[in-house]
């Protein structure tokens, strides 16, 4: 096998060699032909045994130049084929490195920053799989307990002899806010998927911002009516942003309000306030009054999974809401921060620039 890996790559040498050999062998002949025109027009000038002699010297020198040229670059064709054979292993392409000439190590350069590239984008999706198989095990793992619950209502009305119209209204609430938690939970799996194809799922238009805020009001109302949290919504103004994610994000930013405001005692606020600034910018601040977040947890709120001390206390955080929440608003060209105070609430500010929506993030 070695034996025939060497013919190869002196095969290989002397066809990339061709044009210069004939080149050679040209130059000799009209080199032959000059002596033989001298030769006849002064008889004697030259002998037979000299221009024998320059052929043969000349031929020699080429062969010592074509054996000491093979010699050192034969551990690059050696290596070159070793790396095709193994082309479907990962790192072939670094099995090439004895470049002698300076195309060969231009051609090694660009196989090695191709190499990175391909690891840096194979680490990437490797990343993106891991996320979304973490994220598919922990929301099964969330539509298991409305399941639960939901089965455990039926069985207990199954096995009650009668129920009271109050017990009916019970569990009637119960199952429509396990069934609530289900849906959000399949939209939150919908939109992380659609996440993905972000480009062909956009469709940026000019929109009332009080109406989609007012929209994802409505949405929630059961859940604000029930916790005796009120919402307000203050100020009207127009921005360029696509109407179904941007409900995807305020119902992301309204949801997380109630599901921290609801554990606190007596009514609660919360406002919506647009406010227009010079230049056409536009600014979101949505302000509950619900436990806030801890200093330390702010910079780490929109990573992905993060539920923080609230969310492992509450046990509905999946940690992907605010996550998806940030890579909405970097796609649409929006800005989005935080502030809170702990006991006090958060607010969250959300900023259209006329500008951002012409630059949207790959």
């Amino acid at each position: 096998m070695r034996t025939t890996g060497k013919g190869l790559s002196l095969i290989l040498f002397l066809k990339d060699r061709l044009l210069y050999m004939g080149l050679v062998i040209v130059i000799i002949g009209l080199a032959s032909s000059l002596f033989l025109l001298e030769t006849a027009r002064h008889p004697g000038l030259v002998e037979t045994g000299t221009m024998v002699y320059f052929v043969l010297l000349a031929l020699f020198m080429l062969g010592v130049w074509l054996v000491l040229d093979y010699v050192r670059q034969r551990h690059y064709y050696n290596e070159l084929k070793e790396a095709i054979i193994k082309s479907d292993e990962l790192q072939a392409p670094m099995i090439i490195g004895a470049a002698v000439t300076s195309e060969q190590q231009l051609v090694v350069k660009l196989l090695e920053e191709q190499h990175r590239a391909y690891l840096n984008e194979l680490g990437r999706y490797r990343r993106q799989q891991e996320m979304h198989n973490h994220y598919v095990m922990q929301w099964v793992h969330h539509m298991k307990t409305p399941i639960s619950v939901i089965d455990l209502h039926m069985q207990e009305a199954q096995g009650s002899s009668a129920i009271g119209e109050a017990e009916l209204g019970e569990l009637a609430r119960s199952v429509r806010e396990e069934t609530e938690r289900m849906t959000r939970g399949l939209e939150m799996m919908l939109h992380t998927a659609r996440l993905e194809k972000f480009e062909l799922d956009v469709h940026i238009r000019r929109k009332p911002l009080h109406d989609l805020i007012r929209a994802s009001v409505n949405a929630h109302k059961r859940l604000c009516i029930q916790y005796a949290i009120y919402p307000r919504i203050e100020g009207e103004a127009w921005v360029e942003t696509d109407e179904k994610w941007m409900i995807f994000v305020i119902n992301q930013l309204t949801s997380n309000a109630i599901k921290y405001s609801k554990s606190k005692p007596g009514s609660k606020k919360l406002i919506y306030r647009i406010t227009e600034h010079a230049g056409g910018e536009v600014v979101l601040a949505v302000i509950d009054e619900g436990i806030g977040i801890p200093k330390q947890e702010l910079s780490r709120i929109f990573d992905a999974f993060f539920t923080g001390e609230n969310g492992r206390t509450s046990g509905e955080s999946t940690g992907m809401g605010l996550y998806l929440t940030k890579q909405v608003c970097m796609k649409l060209g929006h800005a989005i921060s935080v502030s809170s105070e702990p006991g006090e609430g958060t607010a969250f500010s959300l900023v259209f620039k006329p500008a951002g929506i012409h630059v949207m993030s790959e």
